[in-house]
């Protein structure tokens, strides 16, 4: 039963009271405790940054619009701190950058950080990657090394021409099956057959019109299926020494993801 007052209203359970005063007394501890590490969630993008933090001294929550140039000075002109990202484009540019000043960087997976975005703003972004970094179980992106950056990038490049060999073999089936040219499956085959019969006017039902475009078309598909397989050789041996650089330099509170 409740307690009544001298007026005759009720007054909550003392167990309510109890769990109220307690909610309040952890909410003010733990922030304290954060505090003492000042950690700053910074949203990355091509032209404006938006960070977010506490002030340690007064607890007043912050948040601040920065230029690209701007970034490197707003951290310069503070201590030692913690700075929070989302690993995406650029992300391991100002992880070197901002660790030179003497900060502590770390990134955060998407998928991480996703959970807390209440709406999609860069400001809410900084917010929600800033109580990411506030979990004490969260696990972080290893950093890469320029070195490390620069052969994972060489790894990407082959992508683009493969992309566009593929396109324009397409084509060039495509057109010479218009004009009753069946080559068999693969761009290989299709350079081997479709060849002869655009070099010899005599051999196959290709208009004189198209021949020389369609002979273009062809030489730019040989040269395009060199180029990657010349550099696949390469780019595989250099991935071994890309894990091990990895595992080497990570710091020891970074899990190898990516």
């Amino acid at each position: 039963m409740s307690r009544q007052t001298k007026q005759g209203e009720p007054l909550e359970p003392e167990r309510h009271q109890c769990a109220r005063v307690e909610v309040s007394s952890n909410h003010s501890r733990d922030r304290g405790s954060t505090m003492n590490d000042t950690t700053y969630g910074l949203d990355l993008a091509k032209r404006v940054f938006q960070v977010h933090w506490v002030e340690p001294e007064t607890g007043k929550v912050k948040h601040k619009a920065l230029g690209w140039a701007e970034v490197s000075a707003f951290f310069a002109r503070r201590a030692a701190v913690v700075v929070a990202m989302e690993a995406c484009g650029s992300a391991h540019y100002w992880e070197r950058l901002l660790s030179g000043l003497g900060h502590q960087v770390r990134l955060i997976a998407a998928q991480f950080v996703r959970p807390f975005v209440t709406n999609k703003t860069n400001a809410a972004n900084a917010e929600a990657i800033w109580e990411a970094a506030q979990r004490p179980g969260m696990r972080y992106v290893a950093l890469k090394s320029e070195e490390q950056q620069a052969v994972l990038l060489l790894h990407r490049m082959p992508a683009q021409p493969v992309k566009i060999r593929t396109m324009q073999a397409y084509q060039v089936r495509s057109l010479t099956y218009d004009l009753g040219v069946v080559a068999l499956k693969g761009w290989p085959a299709l350079l081997a057959e479709v060849a002869p019969l655009l070099a010899d006017p005599t051999r196959g039902p290709v208009p004189e019109l198209v021949r020389s475009e369609l002979l273009s078309q062809h030489e730019g598909l040989r040269t395009l299926g060199i180029s990657p397989t010349l550099r696949t050789g390469e780019f595989v041996g250099r991935r071994a020494q890309v894990c091990a650089l990895t595992r080497a330099n990570s710091p020891p509170w970074c899990s190898p993801m990516d």
